[in-house]
């Protein structure tokens, strides 16, 4: 065998790597390609002219006697200070607090903008403030320790991802937020179990929470037929169908009872 001959043998295996690393360095652009690629666009907010916006507003009521608060013993953490009682009803005067109220239906495909602005969980005397609150999907919902102990939030959702993440006295807030929507979404502090409330992830701005006095109120809706839910953590849920006109402004009024 010549010379020449076996020096072209032996480097065909050299050339056959350089052309299988070549090959290689072809995908790399396709792969960039792809992680620059533009996300999709997001639905464009639906306008609502302020000069036809309607409202609704009305009282939630219970019937019948009134259950007696039941006594919260929380001797457990001395941090944890003052009277504290179960607010799963909560009447006065015959008016029911903490019902969660909103546009269920007739909304169509409108989108909205979510707010800049968050609103906030308090946590207080060992119990959480508000015991109903309401946010949009991807709102951010800033949480506060304003306790002088240590407290451990934890939602458990159906449709929302569940996390469970502990607050120091005084620590910053926590800023988290739901992507999706749902209703009477439950939080509670697996530091203290008799903490728990309940955070509602709406579509829509058009919602409200009853106060003590049983009122509620839904401003800017456009106008238009819709379904207003009211529902309620242990009484359940009702639904009134509502009318509004160009700059309307309604009463809806509903009872619970046990």
């Amino acid at each position: 065998m010549t010379k020449k001959l076996v020096i072209a043998i032996c480097a065909l295996p050299l050339l056959a790597g350089m052309v299988s690393l070549a090959g290689c360095g072809k995908k790399e652009p396709v792969e960039e390609q792809r992680s620059t690629s533009s996300p999709a666009a997001a639905a464009p907010v639906t306008p609502i002219d302020p000069a036809t916006a309607a409202s609704v507003s009305g009282t939630v009521k219970f019937d019948g006697a009134a259950p007696k608060p039941a006594k919260i013993d929380m001797s457990q953490d001395p941090n944890c200070q003052g009277a504290n009682t179960a607010e799963n009803i909560v009447v006065h005067d015959g008016h029911l607090a903490n019902v969660f109220v909103y546009v269920k239906e007739g909304l169509g495909n409108r989108t909205f903008d979510t707010p800049r602005e968050a609103v906030t969980l308090t946590q207080v005397g060992c119990k959480y403030a508000p015991h109903v609150l309401g946010a949009m999907a991807g709102q951010m919902v800033k949480i506060v320790n304003s306790d002088p102990t240590t407290h451990n939030i934890h939602p458990t959702p159906k449709d929302n991802r569940e996390w469970n993440e502990s607050q120091a006295p005084q620590a910053t807030p926590l800023e988290k937020s739901f992507a999706r929507e749902e209703i009477l979404l439950p939080v509670k502090c697996n530091q203290h179990p008799w903490m728990k409330m309940y955070i509602s992830v709406v579509k829509s701005p058009f919602y409200s929470v009853s106060g003590p006095d049983g009122r509620f109120e839904i401003k800017g809706l456009p106008p238009g037929d819709y379904t207003l839910a009211f529902v309620h953590e242990k009484l359940g849920e009702q639904d009134q169908k509502v009318t509004l006109g160009v700059k309307d402004s309604k009463t809806v009024d509903v009872s619970f009872k046990q």
